[in-house]
């Protein structure tokens, strides 16, 4: 039974490291926690799974823009553009 041996592998790969769970949960989800909270992006608003697909594409598009002028600033950004 290869299944079995993949779990136990992993639990015991996880038991060295405590925190790494905790770690993957904060860098994971603080994206998806600030697309709710910045963009009112609770639930989507199509159906359809290549419609959702698109829907989450645009708003991922945006957060990331978002995060780049936060970071870089506008100058920069505009810069990046027209290189």
């Amino acid at each position: 039974m290869r299944g079995c041996n993949i779990l136990r592998c992993r639990r015991t790969s996880r038991a060295g490291r405590p925190g790494i769970l905790d770690r993957r949960r904060e860098t994971v989800e603080h994206p998806f926690g600030s697309i709710k909270q910045w963009m009112n992006q609770g639930a989507f608003l199509m159906k359809g799974l290549e419609n959702v697909r698109a829907e989450f594409s645009l708003t991922a598009l945006a957060y990331n823009l978002r995060r780049a002028l936060n970071i870089l600033g506008v100058e920069a950004m505009v810069a990046a553009v027209r290189a």
